[in-house]
């Protein structure tokens, strides 16, 4: 059964509503509170698994608090129909949290205290090695230690493996992975980040993904929000065009993407 490997955070989401965000030092009276489950590599793997053919499946590997928010996301992986044999449960550590402010606007501000998350190390990759060689796509973002991911990219290579990395949030990264990456899929910020370069537009999205392939990427799309997503490769390049909509939440937005395109990749 073919299937994709999600390896990645975990947390759980508290999110107020305001209708403005504070400035430093101000308090302002929210209105609703909601609870989800949440995390980058979470989001991906359940957006991956409610898209996914059903002769198909998607592992994921993450590391959880053993709170009631790690059974909490551990039932709801279930529930969802995720892969969850190679979850690791850590005892020392609580599972992760974010505290999102979501404005009328449905714009977001994010805190992330990534608790058991910093705990997915790389050793703790050895006992999914079933899961490695059972797939061709292998998705991943930097919730988690860069050392686990760069583990994890240099496996997954080894054994000829597909690697997407979602390089969010933005952090340093050595230039040995980048050759190893078959898709590098940033946002315009985290372009920046990784370019040098202001994104802003097509030709200033061009211009960050050349830099991103000549660092050895084989493809690169670079998600812009409302202006679409930028594709490039050493052969062809396009702009994929956004549906126009009037945004409630963009929490998730960029994993939904990943997710997808995942999917999609590997369904040809």
């Amino acid at each position: 059964m073919p299937s994709i490997l999600i390896i990645g955070s975990a947390n759980t989401d508290m999110v107020v509503k305001t209708a403005r965000f504070p400035v430093p030092g101000q308090t302002v009276l929210g209105g609703e509170f909601f609870m989800f489950p949440g995390g980058k590599g979470a989001n991906q793997a359940v957006a991956a698994v409610r898209l996914i053919r059903p002769d198909s499946s998607v592992v994921f590997v993450t590391s959880l608090g053993t709170d009631i928010f790690g059974d909490q996301s551990l039932a709801g992986f279930a529930t969802a129909g995720i892969v969850t044999r190679y979850i690791v449960r850590n005892t020392d550590k609580p599972s992760g949290v974010a505290m999102i402010t979501l404005n009328e606007q449905g714009e977001n501000h994010i805190v992330v205290a990534p608790g058991a998350n910093n705990a997915l190390l790389p050793e703790s990759l050895d006992q999914a090695e079933e899961a490695f060689n059972n797939t061709d796509f292998i998705l991943m973002q930097l919730e988690i230690p860069i050392d686990t991911v760069i583990y994890a990219a240099e496996k997954g290579f080894e054994l000829g493996k597909k690697i997407i990395l979602n390089p969010a949030p933005a952090a340093l990264l050595p230039h040995t992975i980048f050759p190893k990456l078959f898709l590098f899929t940033p946002n315009e910020t985290e372009a920046g980040y990784y370019t040098g370069l202001t994104i802003s537009d097509t030709i200033s999205a061009r211009a960050a993904a050349i830099l991103l392939l000549e660092k050895g990427v084989q493809n690169v799309v670079i998600t812009m929000g409302s202006k679409g997503a930028f594709f490039k490769n050493a052969d062809e390049e396009l702009i994929v065009e956004t549906p126009k909509v009037d945004a409630v939440d963009t929490t998730a937005a960029g994993d939904v993407f990943n997710g997808a395109l995942c999917v999609a990749l590997s369904e040809n």
